[in-house]
């Protein structure tokens, strides 16, 4: 018996290390003598040890953060930026085959296109425009991973963060434009008002609708307190009655 036990349990050693169980997301790129040979899974495939070798690739949505960038806009302004990349493998053998570490190489990419693209952008257009560049920093790395089998899908800039000189720029900039639109504002007010004075006294240029005016006058005043009251009345107002008498 104790002559069989060493080669059953190198027998079960081997199969033990034969056998992978990859998962839905998973795949494995086998290499036989150091070939690719062919990218397997998911569920249970079966290696052979010393003569394949297999190299596992999630397939899974990756979000990487870029870290801080010192970006010099095209006018001149010093800034920090941040941003944060979503991709995933779609060719198993090119991310193998065709760079060495797809996960760091994505990474270097984002930072240098990062600083590339913003670059050439002007500060109202970094803080005003960030859709659009976060559109066109998702194509440029999209089209540099593309070799190696990654898709990337989404880029997005995080954070802008300005000198605090820049800052108290801003912040002057905007009061001055609430202050522009608060007189403007105010400007529409007098013009509309001026506007309704001027029909009211076209309007009041009637005799008659003087009169009235000076009628309804007197009953709001009469109304506010029990106190005499010296109104000063044109002889126009007495001319409508005395021709009835």
């Amino acid at each position: 018996m104790i002559p069989y036990v060493v080669p059953t349990l190198l027998l079960l050693l081997l199969i033990y290390n034969s056998i992978k169980i990859l998962m839905e997301y998973e795949r494995g790129v086998v290499f036989f003598l150091g070939k690719f040979q062919i990218v397997k899974g998911p569920g249970v495939i079966i290696v052979i040890p010393i003569l394949q070798k297999m190299v596992r690739v999630n397939l899974q949505t990756v979000t990487m953060d870029v870290p801080s960038q010192d970006v010099i806009t095209r006018d001149n302004v010093s800034v920090k930026v941040n941003a944060v990349i979503f991709f995933r493998v779609v060719d198993p053998q090119r991310a193998v085959l065709a760079v060495q570490d797809y996960l760091y190489s994505t990474s270097q990419i984002a930072q240098t296109t990062l600083r590339s693209v913003l670059g050439q952008s002007q500060l109202d257009e970094l803080l005003s425009k960030r859709e659009e560049i976060n559109v066109e920093l998702q194509r440029i790395i999209d089209q540099q991973t593309e070799p190696w089998g990654v898709k990337v899908s989404a880029v997005e800039v995080k954070n802008v963060d300005l000198p605090q000189e820049m800052l108290r720029a801003i912040a002057k900039q905007a009061e001055a434009e609430r202050e522009r639109r608060a007189k403007v504002i105010h400007a529409q007010g007098e013009f509309e008002a001026s506007q309704k004075l001027s029909e009211a006294a076209m309007i009041l240029s009637n005799p008659t609708a003087l009169q009235l005016r000076y009628l309804q006058s007197l009953v709001e005043i009469g109304a506010e307190k029990n106190s005499t009251i010296i109104f000063p009345m044109p002889i126009d107002i007495l001319s409508v009655f005395t021709k009835k008498v």
